[in-house]
């Protein structure tokens, strides 16, 4: 190359180069800033720089009077009794006034036809136990603003969902939005191990409860869901172990692992079994996300819930209103979900905080003295835990 055309040539180069870095540092500059500016700017899925890496449950808890986000009064058709305060002896709803904002995350307000129309043609599936179905009573009451809804249509047929013969209520519940195709459903899986009885012919059977394998039912239905949501944890202690006449098998015959041997143990170990098995489905359906929900916090002071401990608190925040630490109150989920494709739901030190928003003793059920220090009054905390979950789909 002669010298004039070399010269020219590295001239030009020198200038891309130049424009090339400017316009790189540019990006990292307004990605630090604001995350979801990268994508606009880039085409591509926003940086993953430790600084701008989005923490949502991180950050505090604030006032807004617009809230609840549905009526307590209104949403019969979803909300069970026992559940919907605004309908019980209860006088004090300032726990409804009040909303999470992370710290450097963008949560938008949760709009229900907004919502539903980017849910459009998708299913929402939770699976879990009594807290997973309080997410989706949740949701239910915020995709139809609490208001009677006659056109939703109940498809729980569709997936095995009928009450059978006998039973208190179905193992779970589906119900389709037809103006845009959404389908929400329950399935009850408080374990999230496998449930089979040893002898099918028997009521009185004990029932193989299979650490290391999912329910059959996640298992047949997963290819149908495009967003899922697990859950477990409180369904693990001895009393329902033998309440249930559940004895725990692995790799298909009774356990003998004196690892496992522990309530805590085998906890971890389905955990960790089950996020295992759905990491390797994942590469299969491109469509899912799925998340692992992490504990929901017990308040029970001076006791627990069958020796008389009590929820009385009605002010908000006394136990504070920040999150300030950067790992999850609840090591087990994390640990299990942490180099998979599966995300971490982290409500649990959120929630925590908000002990005024229990059941309490004022539950229509509630009998001598009992007090729910577990599950939570609708409207409520589990609306925060959908918006963090309407977020980070």
């Amino acid at each position: 190359m002669k010298g004039g055309n070399y010269n020219r040539f590295r001239g030009r180069h020198l200038s891309v180069t130049l424009i090339t870095l400017i316009f790189t540092t540019i990006i990292l500059w307004v990605s630090e800033k604001n995350p979801s500016i990268t994508t606009l700017l880039t085409g591509q899925d926003q940086f993953t720089w430790p600084s701008s890496v989005c923490n949502y449950a991180k950050g505090q808890w604030v006032a807004d009077s617009r809230r609840p986000l549905y009526s307590g009064f209104g949403c019969k058709q979803w909300l069970s009794e026992m559940w919907a305060c605004r309908l019980t002896q209860r006088l004090d709803f300032s726990y409804e006034g009040y909303r999470w904002l992370p710290n450097n995350c963008e949560m938008p307000e949760f709009e229900r036809s907004a919502f539903l129309r980017r849910m459009q043609d998708k299913t929402i599936a939770f699976i879990g136990d009594s807290l997973g179905r309080q997410q989706f009573q949740s949701l239910m009451c915020m995709a139809t603003g609490g208001e009677m809804s006659p056109e939703v249509e109940d498809v729980g047929k569709e997936y095995g969902l009928v009450k059978a013969r006998g039973a208190k209520r179905p193992d779970g519940w589906a119900f389709r939005f037809p103006n845009t195709n959404t389908t929400i459903l329950y399935y009850w899986s408080s374990t999230l191990a496998d449930l089979v009885p040893i002898n099918s012919t028997d009521p009185r059977s004990n029932v193989a409860m299979h650490l290391d394998r999912p329910p059959a039912f996640m298992r047949k239905y997963l290819h149908r869901f495009d967003v899922l949501v697990l859950n477990t944890g409180h369904h693990w202690n001895r009393g329902k172990l033998t309440a249930n006449r559940w004895v725990m098998y692995v790799n298909g015959k009774p356990n003998d692992d004196s690892k496992l041997v522990s309530m805590g143990g085998a906890k971890n170990f389905t955990a960790y079994s089950i996020s295992k098995w759905l990491d390797s489905q994942l590469p299969y359906l491109p469509r899912l996300k799925a998340f692992f929900r992490t504990i929901s916090p017990r308040h029970f002071r001076n006791g627990d819930w069958n020796t008389g401990g009590s929820c009385d608190n009605t002010t908000p925040l006394t136990e504070g209103r920040e999150v300030l630490q950067d790992q999850s109150s609840d090591e087990v989920v994390e640990g299990a979900v942490k180099g998979t494709r599966i995300k971490l739901l982290d409500i649990t030190a959120i929630s925590d905080l908000r002990d005024e928003g229990h059941i309490s003793h004022y539950s229509v059920r509630a009998t001598g003295g009992i007090n729910d220090c577990l599950h939570w009054c609708l409207p409520g905390i589990p609306d925060t835990w959908n918006e963090l979950l309407a977020a980070q789909i």
